[in-house]
């Protein structure tokens, strides 16, 4: 999977060229968040006491907001652009490869047309679109953790004011809780999809048999039972998906007030301005995002896995 791109000559410049101007633009655009979120403490201090600012100081925050946001949009729509492209090479350099081996196996492997056609598609795309998320992570953590840790210092709620850092503490904690708690809601699913994708490879296989040879393939009976087949299936998998997405919903809405709950009460007290609330929020966001980048992924995590799963198999089956 990982060898027919990254240890071909072929495919070096795409394999590491590509991957290091990934790699710089969400450098670029880490830089430019932090700079919004210095931007909002700012921004909103002169809402907080309007009247002991001039208008024109509104304005000269705008254009600061735009000099930052304007960029961000642009390097982050070139950046999704790119990565489509390099999803693609990593697709093709991996068909091709896998293709020359398959060729050479005279006996039937079961779903080869899916696993070549499908799953090394899917399974490009998805270990690129994480492969950044968790890049962009760990570039966010290493940019706001020295600004949360900063901002802790405003904390003003018993027991945890009295603790260095307390806001970074916090989000590590919940993340970490919350990862432990994903991992037991949703311990079924991978082997789901694999079993499920199983069914589907079965009820295409008969359609495509079908195509050529309607007298002995595509009966009405025999595509019921494949259908059934699925239907039970899903139903499985759209069960145990319904309660592990209450979970997450439940856990991603009491994130959004855990920062206000801690940093509330320093607002009535004059300990912070709105400015600071505001920043702290938005940097606690970014590193608890950060810490949680495997919970907020956890169905495409699942289904990589399924697909990881199905690969390797492949790979067995054709000597690989």
């Amino acid at each position: 999977m990982f060898r027919a791109f990254f240890k071909s000559g072929r495919w070096f410049f795409w394999a590491y060229g590509g991957g290091m101007t990934l790699l710089v633009a969400l450098f670029v655009q880490v830089q430019l968040t932090v700079q919004l979120n210095e931007w909002y403490g700012a921004f909103y201090n002169i809402l907080q006491k309007a009247t002991e600012h001039k208008v024109e100081e509104f304005w000269q925050q705008m254009v600061q907001f735009a000099r930052i946001a304007f960029p961000y949009v642009l390097i982050a729509t070139l950046t999704s652009y790119f990565t489509r492209i390099y999803s693609f090479k990593w697709r093709e350099a991996m068909t091709f490869s896998y293709v020359a081996k398959w060729q050479k196996v005279e006996r039937e492997i079961e779903g080869s047309s899916q696993r070549i056609q499908e799953d090394i598609y899917r399974f490009a795309r998805i270990v690129e679109s994480l492969g950044l998320q968790v890049t962009r992570a760990i570039m966010t953590l290493i940019a706001f953790l020295p600004i949360l840790w900063g901002l802790s210092k405003g904390v003003d709620l018993e027991p945890i004011k009295s603790v260095p850092g307390s806001l970074v503490w916090v989000a590590l904690l919940v993340s970490l809780g919350g990862l432990l708690i994903s991992w037991f809601v949703g311990i079924k699913l991978p082997g789901l999809e694999y079993n499920n994708q199983k069914v589907e490879a079965a009820f295409r296989k008969e359609l495509v048999y079908a195509e050529d040879d309607k007298v002995n393939y595509g009966r009405t009976e025999t595509i019921v039972e494949l259908f059934a087949g699925l239907k039970f299936n899903y139903n499985r998998l759209f069960l145990h998906y319904g309660y592990f997405d209450i979970w997450v919903n439940f856990f991603e809405q009491l994130m959004v007030i855990v920062p206000y709950l801690i940093m509330g009460p320093g607002l009535f007290t004059g300990a912070i301005t709105l400015g600071v609330l505001v920043q702290v929020s938005n940097a606690f966001s970014k590193v608890r995002e950060s810490f949680s980048i495997f919970i907020a992924n956890w169905t495409t995590i699942t289904e990589l896995r399924s697909i990881h799963k199905r690969l390797k198999e492949f790979e067995r089956n054709i000597g690989y």
